[in-house]
């Protein structure tokens, strides 16, 4: 070992002249409890913000479903109607056309019975 090297050990393990012989090393911490739970907090927030925009927009999506299924629910039961009186005004022109109808014999009132 030389005299530079020993001296620089030297140095190194005692403290010199008006300084602590304790030397204080900064450690590096991570955030206190406080922090932590502020922070933990803002995040369950945030979680809660996002859960709550799904949820208005799934409702918003359902209103409109139901509307929609409303709509086509009273489109069916006019379409329902359509289709009774289409076959109600279509059975009289059949039943006027159909070969039953033609060969009946009309009749004229022969008489009134009096009592």
């Amino acid at each position: 070992m030389t005299y530079s090297s020993s001296l620089v050990m030297s140095r190194e393990r005692y403290a010199s002249r008006n300084q602590n012989a304790v030397a204080y090393k900064r450690e590096r911490t991570g955030l206190g409890p406080v922090s932590n739970t502020i922070i933990l907090i803002i995040l369950g927030c945030i979680l809660g913000l996002l859960y709550l925009t799904q949820v208005t927009k799934t409702n918003a999506y359902g209103y409109q479903i139901d509307a929609l299924r409303s709509e086509a629910s009273s489109l069916q039961a006019e379409h329902d109607e359509l289709e009774v009186a289409s076959a109600r005004l279509q059975s009289l022109e059949r039943v006027r056309n159909s070969p039953v109808a033609t060969n009946l014999v009309s009749i004229t009132p022969s008489g009134v019975v009096q009592q």
